[in-house]
């Protein structure tokens, strides 16, 4: 069969793009595992302090991004569905470098000019 309903499931499925899940007040309401490409914001009194996910290179690290303007340094949250966060994510690990742009719900690696530094 297939179709126009067809191609209108594929576009709902949640695994797609990376997008806001749940918003919880406190760091320590975030669940062990995240479901697949969400990420939580944490909002104390009303003020949206942190976004959290797992990162996009699946090695099982986690990701705090401040989106708090009163602290640096600070990301903007422009969109939680789809998720669009700027700027880029850099977390430097000893055993690799993860690098990228989250625009759209989409994950843009940046290149990487060493290859010590290759992604999953």
């Amino acid at each position: 069969m297939g179709g126009l309903d067809d191609i209108a499931w594929r576009l709902r499925l949640p695994w797609r793009k990376w997008r806001g899940i749940a918003e919880v007040e406190n760091a320590d309401e975030i669940p062990d595992l995240i479901q697949g490409r969400g990420a939580i914001v944490v909002a104390e009194d009303g003020t949206k302090k942190w976004l959290v996910f797992d990162c996009p290179c699946k090695s099982g690290h986690r990701v705090m991004l401040n989106i708090d303007s009163r602290r640096r340094p600070m990301w903007k949250l422009a969109s939680t569905t789809p998720l669009t966060v700027a700027p880029s994510v850099d977390v430097l690990r000893p055993e690799r470098r993860c690098h990228y742009f989250v625009r759209q719900g989409r994950i843009e690696w940046v290149p990487s000019h060493r290859e010590d530094n290759a992604h999953v």
